[in-house]
Parts: C-alpha cells; sequence; structure tokens
C-alpha cells in the first residue's frame, strides 16, 4: 500500500490526526457497515482517545472540504473517526491478513508523519537562530518581500510602430 494514498485520508479532526471509517473500510475492502458492526461488538476496546464519532458540525466541515460529497452520502449515520492507537486496536477486531497488512501500511504512514513534523520543527528553530544572528539581513529580506507583496503593476504603453 503506498504512504500517499494513506496519508491523503489522514484528517485533523479535534487535534487528533485521524481516519474515518469509511476510507478504513475501503482500504480493508469492506463495507463501512462491517466494520462498524465490528467495532460496536467490541466498543469497550475503543474508548474517546482511540476512535470518536463526528458531530454535526465536523460533518459540515468535512463536507465544505470536499472530503465527502454531502451529508446524504452517510445516509444519517455520523461517521467513525479514528486515531492512530484506535486503527491499531482494529487489527485485533478484524483480525484478517489484509487488516495485518494495511495495519502496518498505516502505521508507517503516521510515523512518517511524526517525523516530517519533527523536521520541520528542527528547521524552525534553526532558522530562528540564524535570525537572531543576523537580525539587519532578516529585516532587510522581511522589507523587500513586503514590498514586493504590496507593489502595485502598472501596465505601460507599448513602444514602437503600429502597423
Amino acid at each position: 500500500m503506498e504512504l500517499e494514498v494513506i496519508q491523503n485520508k489522514i484528517h485533523e479532526i479535534r487535534g487528533f490526526k485521524v481516519m474515518l471509517d469509511f476510507d478504513l473500510a475501503l482500504l480493508y475492502n469492506l463495507e463501512t457497515r462491517v466494520l462498524k458492526q465490528a467495532i460496536r461488538r467490541n466498543i469497550n476496546r475503543f474508548p474517546e482517545d482511540f476512535m470518536f464519532i463526528l458531530n454535526d458540525v465536523e460533518l459540515n466541515q468535512l463536507v465544505s472540504q470536499s472530503v465527502i460529497p454531502s451529508k446524504s452520502y452517510f445516509g444519517g449515520a455520523f461517521p467513525f473517526a479514528f486515531t492512530e492507537q484506535g486503527i491499531a486496536m482494529l487489527s485485533s477486531v478484524l483480525n484478517s491478513e489484509k487488516a495485518i497488512e494495511i495495519n502496518i501500511s498505516i502505521m508507517r504512514t503516521f510515523v512518517t508523519i511524526r517525523q516530517f513534523a519533527l523536521n520541520y520543527t528542527e528547521l524552525q528553530k534553526r532558522i530562528n537562530e540564524i535570525e537572531g544572528q543576523f537580525p539587519e539581513i532578516y529585516n532587510v529580506l522581511n522589507y523587500l518581500v513586503e514590498k514586493e507583496n504590496n507593489e502595485v503593476i502598472i501596465e505601460r504603453n507599448k513602444i514602437g510602430y503600429k502597423k
């Protein structure tokens, strides 16, 4: 399973990086209702920090971001959102070779996202250190960027012979 495919299915909701039940069902090659039934039978394995049900506001936000076509896509049911720990727990609930294979790919994707976030934080820290060492250069660069963003493009008359 390609990491990019999985990465595109990870959303940030309530401050958690989550995957939605219909995306997971697609990856596991299951119907969403079958996935939800398995979870409801094992609901004690999914505390609030492993899985939660989206509310109306969150669902509307997903529709506005074009993650889903419309609210009617769910037929009145609200999707489940799974955190990384909830997805790991799914492998014990679904207990199939396909589920284990998909879960390994998903876990690798979450690790990649965390590594990227750490690299970004480290890069930001180094930029701040450099800015502190050369404040005059930093101020000049900011001025030039701001000036470029605020310039009005002036149309010029064409010079030359008219035909």
